[in-house]
């Protein structure tokens, strides 16, 4: 295998809701990376140029087709990675958030490490030419959110893990591989408990973890929408120009 990732053993102190959301950030991922990560793409689709990520006339493109969508995933990942480095780091993050807050915000940060690293690795694995289809490491810009305040914090918390929600919900019906499709629903399952344990510290004890503006009510299952509703509002938060020309 080219490429490993190194997970932190799990912490048996622990309560029991937090040990449920450790292991599923944990196991759920790491399960599939031997899969994803050493694939040599053996499969029956016909790739062609759109299908591969790269450089087109001078800016990234994500691409189309299993390996578009989990560029695209890689990128959304990129994203929450930074953002909950950048909030576990911050000066006050002692001060600004109870104990409970901290460790669910900290899980959190492993948990979106992990899954950048886990896309990393498997595309580098899996791309015919990493050196030069690899989506190289974004920059990102948060304006004047004050990371040392807790409403804003939590706020954009809620905001990223909605959309990486509906993100990865969109994109399902657009992967080909059923590997890449399960290894997706493993992530998204995470996910969406990362919104919900946000929601929650946001509006304890209340029905908000499955607000109905997240949930079709007429389907009850969470909102999905397109790589081209997603991206304008990831893009808000990255100053690294890439393009998405063959994704929806």
């Amino acid at each position: 295998m080219k490429n490993e990732v190194k997970i932190h053993e799990v912490d048996p102190s622990l309560n029991n809701r937090r040990s449920f959301l450790k292991l599923s950030g944990l196991t759920l991922v790491t399960a599939g990376l031997v899969l994803a990560g050493c694939s040599d793409n053996d499969n029956d689709e016909e790739m062609d140029d759109t299908s591969l990520p790269g450089i087109r006339n001078g800016v990234f493109d994500l691409g189309s087709g299993d390996f578009g969508v989990l560029t695209y995933a890689y990128a959304l990942e990129q994203l929450e990675a930074d953002f909950y480095t950048k909030v576990v780091n911050a000066t006050s993050f002692n001060a600004t958030f109870n104990d409970t807050e901290r460790q669910v915000l900290t899980d959190l940060y492993h948990h979106e490490v992990i899954h950048r690293d886990f896309f990393k690795a498997a595309l580098s694995g899996a791309l015919p030419d990493p050196s030069s289809q690899l989506l190289p490491s974004l920059a990102f810009n948060y304006g004047a959110l004050n990371f040392n305040s807790r409403t804003e914090v939590l706020a954009t918390a809620k905001a990223l893990e909605d959309t990486g929600v509906a993100a990865y919900n969109g994109a399902g019906k657009l992967i080909k591989s059923p590997d890449y499709l399960v290894l997706a629903g493993k992530i998204v399952s995470v996910e969406a408990r990362h919104a919900s344990a946000i929601r929650s510290l946001i509006n304890p004890n209340s029905k908000d973890f499955a607000g109905d503006d997240v949930i079709n009510t007429s389907t009850g299952l969470d909102v999905a929408q397109d790589p081209s509703k997603i991206l304008p509002i990831a893009g808000g938060f990255i100053t690294t120009k890439f393009t998405a020309k063959y994704l929806p």
